[in-house]
């Protein structure tokens, strides 16, 4: 059994354009409405990977940074927006989103 990931206030991720990271979550990721990930000192969103076996949701009005690797579904709320890539095995639901290549 795999635990889930709750991101409820914003998350800042720092560190320069050559940084990687890799975050593995055995659950779901769920994303409050609002909340954002911010990348700062030179971070960049195709440098972020984000895999989970898990379901993945974006709530309302959220901006999410990085590349999500889901093994189940998407699904992004209404006007949620991404700099980065949603790949899933099964679905991505998207509802009035913006998702930029990053």
């Amino acid at each position: 059994m795999g635990y889930g990931v709750l991101i409820s206030t914003d998350v800042y991720l720092n560190g320069g354009a050559n940084d990687v990271w890799i975050l593995q979550i055995a659950g779901d990721i769920t994303v409050a409405s609002g909340v954002r990930v911010h990348l700062t000192g030179g971070a960049q969103a195709k440098n972020v990977f984000w895999q989970t076996f898990g379901a993945v949701a974006l709530g309302t009005n959220s901006h999410f940074e990085g590349i999500v690797l889901s093994q189940t579904s998407i699904n992004v709320a209404t006007g949620a927006s991404v700099t980065g890539r949603l790949l899933s095995q099964t679905a991505v639901t998207l509802d009035q989103n913006t998702v930029t290549q990053p």
